[in-house]
């Protein structure tokens, strides 16, 4: 088994994160720490708790913790490649979404999940703080893939969503063209539509009031989720 500073640190750098931005994402599950526990817990000064170690394996998209700890992958991934996995993942996604194979609302239990009282706008864009959120109990009327939910400011993705509404997000690092997601890009966090064509890479509204926003290098765009509500 690697050391699990080593794997952490290769784990992150797949993201594409940096440890400010590692212990930014902890707080969306709930563990509040400094980047510069993230560092300690790399160099193998200190390690995670049993809390901790779990909200890394969310934040770092490492699902399969005995793939990415121990090194083979178990239970349903145990013989698919990489390939496999995300087909397998996206299968998931699609019989969550037909809502025929769910389990029944009496069945699924309340959770609690953070609710950002800092809007992400959808007009002109707001630093998503991950410091001031509230604590909510949501029940089965909120998708099992929920991760966190944030409020809507401005206009710019109606009709879908609206001011003052509340989506729920899934915690995802990569998103296809044309699925509606949370992007940080130039210090701001904005509810769009990623799109990807020839012309390159942009943030588009649904609101044709609003012109889109063009990426200038796909590395400077950071995805916070997609919206599952």
């Amino acid at each position: 088994m690697q050391d699990i500073g080593e794997k952490l640190t290769a784990l992150r750098r797949r993201a594409g994160l940096s440890q400010k931005e590692l212990a930014e994402r902890l707080a969306i599950y709930g563990v509040h720490v400094s980047n510069q526990a993230v560092s300690k817990w790399e160099k193998g000064m200190t390690q995670p708790n049993a809390d901790q170690f779990l909200a890394l394996c969310r934040a770092l998209d490492a699902e399969n913790i005995g793939a990415e700890f121990f090194g083979r992958r178990a239970g349903l991934l145990r013989d698919l490649n990489d390939a496999g996995v995300r087909k397998l993942r996206e299968y998931a996604d699609l019989l969550r979404a037909s809502g025929l194979y769910t389990l029944p609302a009496a069945e699924r239990s309340e959770r609690v999940l953070p609710l950002y009282s800092l809007a992400v706008s959808a007009g002109t864009g707001q630093f998503l703080d991950s410091d001031d959120f509230e604590s909510i109990i949501v029940g089965a009327d909120v998708p099992d893939t929920a991760d966190y939910g944030v409020r809507v400011a401005g206009n710019s993705m109606e009709p879908r969503y609206t001011d003052g509404q509340t989506v729920w997000v899934q915690y995802r690092r990569t998103l296809r063209s044309g699925e509606i997601g949370i992007f940080l890009y130039d210090d701001n966090a904005y509810l769009k539509q990623l799109i990807i064509d020839d012309s390159g890479v942009r943030l588009h509204s649904l609101n044709p009031d609003y012109s889109d926003i063009p990426i200038r290098s796909a590395g400077e765009l950071r995805i916070l989720g997609r919206v599952v509500m």
